[in-house]
């Protein structure tokens, strides 16, 4: 994606954004990785995540036409209402040795301890373009698929929604643009918790999938050992006063 974090990981703990609230039910602050388990790559799938793969709709890719970034909203909306903008909410999620600048707000530096999509670790300094929040479904991909015709709010709500939103290198998340999971997958060890992430997101928002991501999703997650399916987030429809777009 543009705008919009692998070493294998044994057990993935939840990780709140402040000023969200957790609630069991999917609107909760939980990030892409909270319920996520299982990267081994190997063993024997049929997990949730992969039942949830196997339900979503398939349809083919819609045109592109008509997609902006700003069809979702300006950059980046503060969709939780606790005064930070999403962007240094995630950073504050998934950061280390964080440091602000005027307050507890605005993230200046923070260290990406293992990227998920390279395993390397990351310094940010704000300013600098080491670091990338990635929209695991691409808005582009979800404008295809669904979203072009939601109303404002839901796809506010999408581009800003802590499930949907993960800190990692800038490198190889501009490598991977605004592909799906047909055309573009992470290193191996962090590949059952991003697919299961991008098939939670397609979930929650009711986005379809095309036959061959559908496929690769499957093919995937059949590999992963009993992997969860991420629950949380924010509710799908932006506060009242982001309505208007």
């Amino acid at each position: 994606m543009r705008l919009r974090g692998g070493a294998a990981i044994a057990a993935l703990v939840m990780l709140s954004v402040a000023g969200c609230k957790t609630d069991t039910t999917g609107t909760g602050d939980s990030g892409p990785e909270a319920t996520a388990s299982g990267d081994s790559g190997a063993g024997s799938g049929g997990g949730a995540a992969l039942t949830a793969a196997e339900s979503l709709t398939v349809k083919g890719r819609a045109p592109k036409t008509g997609y902006s970034r700003e069809r979702f909203g300006s950059a980046w909306a503060d969709t939780d209402s606790n005064s930070c903008d999403t962007r240094d909410d995630i950073l504050k999620r998934d950061l280390k040795q964080v440091k602000f600048t005027d307050g507890d707000c605005k993230v200046s530096y923070g260290v990406l301890e293992s990227d998920p999509y390279s395993g390397k670790e990351v310094v940010y300094k704000r300013g600098a373009s080491l670091v990338d929040i990635d929209h695991l479904v691409a808005l582009s991909d979800a404008w295809q698929k669904g979203a072009k015709y939601w109303d404002a709010s839901k796809r506010i709500a999408l581009a800003n929604d802590p499930l949907n939103l993960l800190t990692v290198g800038a490198s190889p998340n501009r490598s991977k643009g605004d592909g799906d999971t047909a055309t573009w997958v992470p290193p191996k060890a962090y590949r059952c918790t991003y697919v299961a992430a991008q098939v939670a997101v397609k979930k929650k928002y009711g986005l379809w999938v095309t036959s061959a991501e559908k496929a690769a999703m499957v093919k995937v997650l059949s590999t992963c050992s009993k992997q969860a399916l991420p629950t949380g987030g924010n509710p799908t429809n932006a506060p009242a006063r982001f309505h208007a777009n």
